[in-house]
This record gives structure tokens, C-alpha cells and sequence, in this order.
């Protein structure tokens, strides 16, 4: 029996895309070998690899401006990447910093530029909100300005797209993109790791502008470390990840069957009033840390009474055939990790599980 999983990531993926790939794995299509056996070159492939990208597109209305990559290394390589192509020349970045993973963006691109911060919610080592717009100070000479639209650790969400004047605005979108439709031509790139809401680990997807790549790529870089070779390759410069890009297609697919990104915000707005409001009403038991307006709909984070209970609410719920519950290592306390992949009903079991397990432990 299949557990209700809740784990930040990699997370759970969509029963259907799953039970598609199951039908598949041996022999896809007619080919007589598995779609991880064909070649990257290979039409059977390349139908493949062009459905996912067409289906971003038409998803999230992404504009002729940019392109849809598949790229390897995951968000920490996209965090050396950025510096190294676009903080040249006398230009350094701005960063906008909201939890740990921006501070490790940060810290990265200290290795090849000199970063300044534009503003930081950070107090006593813990964010519990996101900045207001007026607190935003970016530097207008910035190479760009680079925020992290969701943070799995504290639990907080970008309600708002920041706005940095004409400087190219740059997201880390691994933890909620594609929880809803977003305004993709405001920014000059966004990036995601697949393993949250999109797919398994092992790609990443980048919608980058082609101006902003054709202006301000550094040239002097190897082909490998360039935004360009894999908008000029069609993300198959190299191998890619044939397999993890078939997945994206697969959960893709089962988006656009649900009814696209309006059905998919539909349900993680239901999600998240479910939790919250559980929360609210239980709010002599339960104690949600982040500040309402900054609240996030993919991670929702809360604590219990003591160590003990939260130690006890996560046994139980295990044993309730609900997994993945435990907060991040640095912070402790309950995570809810809500991505596409939960239902609503699952979420209503968890509140269920929260108002019976607050009863008989409060």
C-alpha cells in the first residue's frame, strides 16, 4: 500500500505519471527497449524531449523571449553558473536573501564575484517572513538581482515577483515551480530542480531569455559551463538525463489532463486553507512560526508543545500510513511538505490525524 508522502524532496510524484512510466519501463511504445535504453539522438527520444518542453511552454504561457532548458547539477551548479557567466566585466550580483538555500547561493557566488545584499529577513538565525517591496534595495548596476521563491527549511513564500527595476531578475524556483501559473517573462532566468513538484532528481529545468544570455554571457568559458551551448543544442549538448526528462514529461502531461496550472493552484490554495485554518483552530496546540502574508503553500512548517510530542506526532503518524513529516535537521519540528503530487484528500487525513492526535495530547 502506497504511503501519503510528504518528504521536502525528492518528493512524491503523481500516481498516474508513475503507473504511465510503470506500463512503459520495459518497452516504449513499440521500440522493443525501454525509453532509459533509446538514444538521446533517437527520434523515439527526441519526441519525447520536445513534448516536455512543448508542454512548459504551453503550461505556464512561456514567451518566444525564452528558452526551455534540461541542464544536470542541480540548483548548486546553477548557484556557480550564474556568477560565473553574468558577474564579469565589473558587474557584480545582488541577492535577496529569505532562508538557508539563498545564503548557500550567496556563499557560492562569493567564490567568483563580490555579492551584495539587497535585503535579508534573517533574525537570530531563523526567517519567519518575506521582505516588503520598499525593503528591497537593489544596486540599478547589478549584473543581476537573485531571489529564492520558496524555502523549504523555514516555510515561507514569495506572494509577489520583487520588483528590481531594469536590472535582469534571476529565481531559484526548485521548492514551488509550477505550483501556479507565474509572470515568466518579468524574469531573466529561472531555475528548478525537477525532484519537488516536476519529476525525480537528476534534471533541472532553466527558462532563461535568449537577449539576456546573448548580452552578458561571459565568452571566455568552457562550451560545458554555457548557458548558450544548451539553448543552441536544444538541451542535448551532452547526454542528458533521458530518463528523469521523460518523467517531466509524464508528470507534465498529467498537469495539462487535471486542467493546467489553474486546476494545480486551485487545489494547493484548498491545501494550504486546510493546514493553516487547522492550525489557527488549534492554535493552543499547534504553533505555526512564519508570519500569515509570508505563509507557504508547498512547505508548511509547525511546532508542537515540546520535542517529545513532535518526536511522538511523527511516530504516529507513521504508523497512520503518513511519512515524511519531520522538520529539516537545523530548525526541528513538523514539516508538511504540500506539493502537487498531495491531494487534497491527503491533506484532509493529515488535518484529521492533527485534530485527534491535538485531543488526546493536549
Amino acid at each position: 500500500m502506497r504511503v501519503i508522502n510528504f518528504n521536502a524532496g525528492p518528493a512524491g510524484l503523481p500516481l498516474p505519471a508513475l503507473e504511465r512510466a510503470r506500463d512503459e519501463f520495459i518497452e516504449f511504445g513499440s521500440t522493443g527497449m525501454s525509453i532509459m535504453e533509446h538514444s538521446h539522438r533517437g527520434k523515439d527520444y527526441d519526441a519525447v524531449h520536445n513534448e516536455a518542453i512543448s508542454l512548459l511552454r504551453e503550461l505556464l504561457s512561456v514567451p518566444e523571449t525564452h528558452e526551455v532548458v534540461f541542464m544536470q547539477g542541480g540548483a548548486h551548479l546553477q548557484f556557480c553558473l550564474l556568477p560565473m557567466n553574468f558577474a564579469h566585466a565589473g558587474k557584480n550580483p545582488d541577492y535577496l536573501i529569505t532562508g538557508h538555500w539563498a545564503k548557500v547561493a550567496l556563499g557560492e557566488a562569493k567564490a567568483l564575484s563580490t555579492p551584495r545584499v539587497a535585503v535579508t529577513t534573517e533574525h537570530e538565525e531563523r526567517f519567519t517572513r518575506i521582505p516588503k517591496q520598499d525593503e528591497i534595495k537593489v544596486d540599478p548596476q547589478a549584473a543581476y538581482a537573485h531571489y529564492t521563491s520558496n524555502n523549504t527549511i523555514f516555510g515561507t513564500q514569495w506572494h509577489y515577483t520583487p520588483e528590481v527595476g531594469n536590472v535582469p531578475l534571476v529565481a531559484d524556483m526548485s521548492s514551488d515551480f509550477l505550483w501556479k501559473k507565474f509572470d515568466v517573462s518579468k524574469h531573466a532566468l529561472t531555475y528548478a530542480g525537477a525532484q519537488k513538484n516536476i519529476g525525480p532528481s537528476g534534471v533541472v529545468v532553466v527558462l532563461v531569455n535568449k537577449e539576456f544570455v546573448e548580452k552578458n554571457e561571459r565568452k571566455d568559458l568552457p562550451k560545458t559551463l554555457k548557458y548558450s551551448t544548451y539553448i543552441k543544442a536544444n538541451s542535448l549538448f551532452n547526454t542528458p538525463p533521458t530518463f528523469a526528462i521523460y518523467m517531466v514529461r509524464n508528470v507534465l502531461a498529467w498537469m495539462k489532463s487535471i486542467g493546467g496550472l489553474d486546476q494545480v493552484a486551485k487545489n494547493n490554495e484548498e491545501k494550504g486553507a486546510l493546514l493553516y485554518g487547522a492550525l489557527e483552530k488549534m492554535s493552543d496546540f499547534y504553533r505555526s512560526p512564519v508570519e500569515k502574508d509570508s505563509r507557504s503553500y508547498m512547505n508548511v512548517v509547525f511546532r508542537l508543545p515540546s520535542g517529545e510530542l513532535e518526536e511522538k506526532f511523527i511516530s504516529e503518524a507513521k504508523k497512520n500510513g503518513m511519512v515524511g513529516l519531520k522538520g529539516h535537521r537545523s530548525v526541528g519540528g513538523i514539516r508538511a511538505s504540500t506539493y502537487n503530487a498531495v491531494s487534497v484528500e491527503n491533506v484532509k487525513t493529515l488535518v484529521s490525524f492533527m485534530e485527534s492526535f491535538a485531543k488526546a495530547n493536549g
